[in-house]
């Protein structure tokens, strides 16, 4: 049993803690997989997850600054799953850069560019799903600083 001493009694993590943060690091992991194999073998990559021929040459023409913008979200997320762990309050900042990260790509596929148009009908639901996890993160990280369970 993991226990603490705050404020001179014992706290031990909530079994929530656990249960966010390891579903995290799950759900994270595969953001951090596809970011991996997309630099590590492209097209191959895209095309074995089913992308068509106008979203893998989205992929492939994003410039320098998206692909770091795609790091930092899907990293930072991947981090901020594992602060939450750690009980560090870092959590809440490290979960709104990377959210800051996926609006941005948002932006990019969505405003700056016409991405959107060769991703498929259906893109839009899992971008939505993903920002409604991304929103709970941040929500989860600053309600569990607000009661100390992150420190």
């Amino acid at each position: 049993m993991m226990t603490t001493l705050t404020g001179g009694r014992a706290s031990k993590r909530p079994w929530h803690l656990w249960a966010v943060g390891l579903v995290g690091v799950l759900w994270n992991s595969y953001g951090c997989l596809d970011y991996t194999m997309t630099a590590l073998q492209g097209e191959v990559w895209l095309r074995s997850q089913g992308m068509t021929d106008a979203a893998v040459a989205f992929t492939e023409a994003m410039p320098a600054w998206m692909t770091a913008v795609w790091a930092i979200g899907v990293w930072g997320a991947m981090l901020g799953s594992l602060l939450l762990l750690l009980r560090s309050q870092w959590a809440f900042p490290v979960f709104v850069i990377s959210l800051a990260a996926y609006v941005m790509s948002l932006v990019y596929q969505y405003v700056l560019t016409d991405g959107a148009t060769g991703m498929g009908e259906s893109i839009w639901i899992m971008q939505t799903v993903i920002l409604f996890i991304c929103l709970f993160f941040v929500w989860y990280a600053q309600m569990a600083t607000k009661r100390g369970i992150l420190r």
